[in-house]
């Protein structure tokens, strides 16, 4: 898939959901980056530790909501779009340019968006999915090709964003319990 990217170097900085000077975010950041020296290293071993330490809130049946990357870090726990704004704050503030993707798929009462990042090494950008693997689900750190938690969607945007999306942010902030958000209500288009 060709992404629709500004210059990389738009894609370091933090904001109020994607929180690159949390304390927490920048200390896990510092001990990945002295484990992995590499940028190839230190963005595989970020993507396996928010995928593999933070669970899914459906996965996890956890009804908190989680949206910025301190409260993601905090609870362990988020949705796709949480789970990459924790992701997308740990690889930039370990120095790799990352943004923020979306894919639609047909839901029960609409279409649903789900999240993911998009990292930038090698001149190029390669998507990454953090959703979190549980059978029948097998996201993996590529950077020869996509391995995705879901690799065909209705819709692929192209688009790689620097900030949260705001549909996504005002669902998530709107909810109070994010099970049942996810029953009534996760936004179609970014």
């Amino acid at each position: 898939m060709d992404l629709r990217a500004g210059d990389p170097g738009s894609y370091l900085g933090g904001d109020e959901i994607v929180e690159t000077a949390h304390p927490g975010v920048r200390a896990l950041a510092a001990d990945l980056r002295a484990a992995h020296p590499g940028d190839e290293d230190f963005a595989r071993a970020a993507f396996e530790w928010v995928r593999d330490r933070v669970r899914h809130s459906v996965d996890a049946q956890d009804p908190r909501v989680t949206l910025t990357a301190g409260e993601v870090l905090g609870a362990r726990v988020g949705l796709c779009y949480a789970k990459s704004h924790l992701l997308a704050a740990v690889s930039r503030a370990g120095g790799i340019p990352t943004g923020l993707c979306y894919q639609q798929f047909a839901g029960e009462s609409g279409p649903v968006l789900h999240g993911l990042v998009a990292v930038h090494l090698d001149g190029r950008w390669h998507r990454q999915d953090p959703r979190g693997n549980r059978p029948g689900i097998d996201a993996r750190f590529r950077l020869d090709t996509e391995q995705l938690a879901f690799p065909v969607a209705e819709r692929d945007f192209p688009e790689v964003h620097v900030s949260a999306s705001p549909a996504v942010v005002a669902a998530l902030r709107g909810a109070g319990d994010v099970l049942e958000l996810c029953r009534t209500g996760l936004p179609g288009t970014p």
